[in-house]
């Protein structure tokens, strides 16, 4: 039985890193990452075109957030991971976690809002279409935690301990559109949290840092559930293959293990990320104000002290 469409996945000999990386592309997501890397790079080649800057930091960081979803879906593992939970669970992890954070870090609706031209009075094109759609009701409700907080916990629970996972599961358009949500739960999650890119949705730095431990400990409880649990809980993943040699419950347990690491690192990765960005924007405004006072001979610093000045002679 063919679960994937690319490869012989009841064939498969036992688990290692060097067949998990073999090349099995997975046609939706191969055209999906190329395509994204191509507007990202025409975007960056006219900025630079016209003369503008764009930090190569950022280039980086999209470029390995797609080439991370390629890695996961272009490969063996995507055969492996229908036949066996732990690197299912692996893809799962990348491609809502890491994937996003990445793919964040690279700001490319700040690229496009720069790189797209503006249409002529009266009409609408790609960049007012875009502005018109981060400015809407709709993309305020995505992205506020009274939503994206509890569709990132449902994307554990809802899933995997429902009938829905092993429905998915069954069919490769399901396979598609399962590992899509992963990577869209991501980023809507993590978008307000750290993302670059301007969003309706913008807190303060002290209530980002809110918003991601709001919804890290669960997937440490999902983990921590997987591990513990006696017999296998998923369906699709009851009986592995015998050609692969491992045991259901050693692999759910290792699932679970996969799980709740994931838990840890990236809240790490992204706490170390808003830190920075905090003392960015704080130096940033410390900048502007010097500006400013520069430019009014600092006014409001004379004005603190003709206040102060006027209490003395008051007291006087």
């Amino acid at each position: 039985m063919d679960h994937s469409g690319h490869g012989t996945t009841m064939d498969l000999p036992p688990f290692t890193l060097g067949r998990g990386l073999a090349w099995s592309a997975d046609p939706f997501f191969l055209v999906a990452c190329l395509l994204a890397l191509a507007l990202y790079g025409w975007g960056v080649v006219r900025l630079v075109r016209r003369g503008d800057k764009w930090p190569v930091g950022r280039t980086v960081a999209f470029v390995l957030g797609v080439l991370s979803v390629g890695l996961m879906m272009c490969t063996k593992l995507n055969d492996y991971g229908m036949v066996m939970f732990s690197v299912h669970m692996v893809q799962h992890m990348m491609i809502s976690m890491v994937s996003p954070i990445l793919v964040l870090l690279g700001a490319p609706i700040t690229l496009a809002l720069r790189a797209l031209p503006t249409a002529g009075r009266g009409r609408k094109g790609p960049r007012e279409l875009l502005l018109m759609l981060l400015h809407s009701r709709y993309m305020k409700i995505v992205t506020h935690p009274v939503f994206t907080i509890p569709l990132f916990i449902a994307s554990l629970y809802g899933l995997y301990f429902t009938p829905l996972f092993d429905f998915l599961m069954g069919s490769k358009v399901g396979h598609i559109a399962m590992m899509v949500h992963f990577l869209a739960v991501g980023l809507v999650f993590f978008w307000p949290i750290m993302g670059v890119d301007p969003g309706p949705h913008r807190p303060g730095y002290l209530m980002r840092m809110l918003e991601l431990f709001a919804g890290m400990p669960f997937h440490a409880f999902f983990g921590i559930a997987l591990m513990m649990a006696s017999t296998p809980m998923i369906s699709t993943f009851e009986n592995p293959p015998v050609s692969l040699g491992i045991d259901a419950l050693s692999d759910q347990n290792a699932a679970g293990g996969i799980a709740w690491a994931f838990s840890e690192v990236p809240s790490v990765l992204v706490l170390i990320a808003l830190l920075f960005q905090w003392y960015a924007s704080d130096q940033r405004q410390a900048r502007r104000k010097d500006r400013a006072a520069d430019r009014d001979g600092d006014k409001e610093l004379e004005a603190y002290n003709a206040y102060l000045a006027s209490l003395h002679a008051r007291g006087n």
